[in-house]
Parts: structure tokens; sequence; C-alpha cells
């Protein structure tokens, strides 16, 4: 494994707050690995005075690299965009806000030396949420892991390396929906798990809104799984056998103190309308995303280049 080159991929949105902060930690990281490394941030779109650290920060270390987009595309496709430039036979993908630990990256990369082509980090325990949090989070992944079609860690994100090959196919996959958890479960590559605990913000707020934790989970589930369409036709069959035991009960009904049976009629239609606009609704999610891929617009748009 000798003269290797390691990518790490940082990024930031909004981040004024903990930049220099977590360059200082993270380039100590690299540092102590002893491979050669760039360390590339993708700005996404933020407003503040957080494209003003990076320029400051690349002028003063040359193995920094930035790219900046017109406006905010949205985590993952920033991911993306730090890939494509990457140059390293290994690379790592950690957010900004010191959560996921840069000291764990060595170990990491001694995973990658023994062989593993996809290592990611697994939460042991996740530090500074709160309780609300943490049971979305629980719930989410164990939810995703049932309804996708490739097994996808439990209680993993987006804290990872990957080696070379790896990348190269994900570079080959441009869908504009992402889900880079999914994407790696799908490609079926050796993972290698490196379990640590996750820490607290060291600045600032999160960035990550419901919407947005909403949204990725809700691209993690259509992206790599299509039974909630094949639900569709489950819950059909289940509210049809529900349908001849109530058609019975109000048979039995009729025949002894009677029963006003409109009202059930009633409600059997509204339940059946509901799951109808559902189901709709879900099918109409995956024409969306269909309608996305066929305009063929780029993934991003880069406004600005440091060290490129």
């Amino acid at each position: 494994m000798k003269n290797k080159f390691l990518s790490l991929i940082v990024p930031v949105y909004y981040e004024q707050e903990v930049l220099e902060m977590s360059f200082a930690r993270m380039d100590a990281a690299m540092k102590d690995i002893g491979y050669p490394y760039e360390i590339i941030y993708v700005n996404d779109g933020s407003r503040d005075g957080t494209m003003d650290k990076l320029r400051q920060i690349a002028r003063d270390n040359p193995h920094v690299k930035v790219l900046s987009f017109s406006r905010n595309f949205g985590h993952q496709l920033a991911v993306t965009a730090g890939m494509d430039i990457a140059k390293g036979d290994a690379l790592i993908i950690i957010d900004v806000d010191l959560q996921d630990p840069p000291e764990v990256i060595a170990e990491m990369v001694k995973k990658w030396e023994d062989g593993g082509e996809i290592v990611y980090g697994k939460r042991v325990k996740r530090e500074g949420e709160t309780i609300f949090k943490k049971f979305t989070a629980f719930c989410y992944y164990r939810l995703l892991s049932a309804m996708s079609a490739y097994p996808i860690p439990l209680d993993t994100g987006d804290f990872r390396l990957i080696g070379r090959k790896v990348a190269d196919v994900f570079l080959s996959m441009r869908e504009r929906s992402r889900f880079l958890r999914g994407m790696s479960a799908w490609m079926g590559f050796e993972t290698v798990p490196v379990e640590y605990v996750r820490n607290e913000r060291a600045a600032g707020k999160t960035k990550y809104t419901l919407k947005k934790m909403l949204k990725l989970a809700f691209d993690g589930i259509t992206g790599f799984s299509s039974r909630p369409l094949t639900l569709a036709g489950w819950l059909g069959m289940f509210v049809i056998a529900l349908s001849m035991f109530g058609l019975l009960a109000l048979i039995i009904l009729a025949l002894t103190v009677g029963v006003r049976p409109w009202l059930w009629a009633l409600d059997a239609l509204l339940l059946l309308h509901g799951i109808t606009l559902v189901f709709l609704g879900i099918q109409g999610a995956y024409m969306g995303r269909m309608y996305d891929e066929l305009k063929g617009r780029p993934l991003y748009i880069v406004k600005e280049k440091i060290n490129i």
C-alpha cells in the first residue's frame, strides 16, 4: 500500500463557526496517517462567511481544494461533486461538524489496507442529540432496512471510506435523487464496519432540518425498494378480505337487531378512497423521479474553484 493517496471530502453549508476548528483536527488526523492527501471542501450554497473562511484556509494550505456551488443543491450532491474531482486511491466522506471524529479515519484506512472496499462508521452511541432525534433515527434505519431490497447496515451515516474501484462505480451512476448509503449497498462490494461514539456538534446548529431528513428518508426508500408499489396490492387484498367479513357481519346484524348499511358503505368508501390516494401519491413520486432523470440537467453547478 505504499505511495497511496487519500482524498477527504467535506460538504459544508453555513458552517463558519466550526470550519477553522474542524480543519485543524481533520488536517492533523490526515497527517498522522502518513499518506499524502488532499482535503476537498464543497460549499453547498452557503451565503454567510463560510466561503471567506474556505478561501483563507485554501490560500494557506495548497493541499486544500474548494468547490463552491451557485446555490444549495443538497448534501448528497455536494459529496458527489467532491468525488468527481477527488484523485485519491481511497476517498473518505465526513461532515464538517466534528460529530464524526476525524481520528477514526486512521482505523478506517487500516481496514482498507487489510482489503476492505467500503469501510463505514457504525454509531454505537449518539451524544448531544435529543430523544426525538434518537428515536426517529432508530425507527428510520430499521424501516429502511426492512423496506430495502439490499442490506443497508443499521445506525450508519455517510461517514465512510471507499476504495478507488468503488468510487469509479459511484461516478458512473448519475441519478439525481441520490442516497449514497443505498448506492453502496446496491454495489455489493465487501463492507467493513468501524464502531465509534458520535459526538455532540462542535459549534453552530445542524442544517439538516426535519424536512431535509424526511426527503433523504424518502429518497432512500423509493430509490432502493419497489416494495411501496407492491404494498398497494397486498393492502388491496387485505381490504377486500376485510370487506367480506364486514358484509357477513352486516347480514347477521340485519337478520337480528337491524343496522343502517349506508353507514358501513360510506365508511368503506372513504377508507378505499384514502388508500387509493396514498398509493397514487407514492406512484406519482416514482414518476416524478423518472421525470427528473429524463430532463438530463447537470447534477450541480460550480460557481467557484480554488486550488483545482
